[in-house]
């Protein structure tokens, strides 16, 4: 039987890796839509987000007493290099930008659902709380996803009219 804080550490790691996958991809996109300064704005504030993110959960794992797992972290950078490369033979790249944003949200999203089940089990009420603070940026910037894909969407139709 698995200890449910041996389960929240591998999580952790997993969540971390995500994270560290989710820099990378923010970092680009925003560079790539820098016309649809709203989008690139919005994405550079959750950029801020997501780096605090992943301390916070280094700080989770840390006590734990362990470490962050380099191999998913390397893994997770090297995936997030996959919709970089397809985007730059993609006209519609903004509009990909936005729908892989809003997927990938939401697996994070999910990924902070079960964390604060497992912490709580765990009783870590630390970790429990700092990711539902994560949770809470991630809501925060899926909902403003949902709210602007279609205005987004628009947006770069009316440019690819013109």
């Amino acid at each position: 039987m698995v200890l449910p804080s041996v389960r929240l550490l591998q999580w952790l790691r997993d969540a971390h890796a995500l994270e560290e996958q989710a820099v990378t991809l923010n970092s680009w996109a925003a560079r790539r839509i820098e016309e649809y300064p709203e989008l690139s704005a919005r994405m550079e504030q959750h950029l801020g987000e997501t780096e605090r993110q992943r301390e916070r959960l280094e700080q989770c794992i840390e006590r734990h007493n362990g470490g962050t797992s380099a191999i998913k972290d390397v893994v997770a950078k090297l995936s997030a290099v996959g919709p970089m490369l397809s985007g730059l033979v993609v006209g519609d790249e903004v509009v990909k930008v936005g729908l892989a944003l809003y997927t990938f949200k939401h697996l994070e999203i999910g990924s902070y659902r079960i964390l604060i089940a497992a912490a709580e089990e765990a009783g870590d009420h630390e970790t429990r709380r700092a990711c539902q603070e994560c949770l809470r940026e991630e809501l925060a910037m899926a909902q403003w996803l949902e709210e602007n894909l279609e205005p987004l969407t628009n947006a770069y139709l009316a440019r690819e009219a013109a």
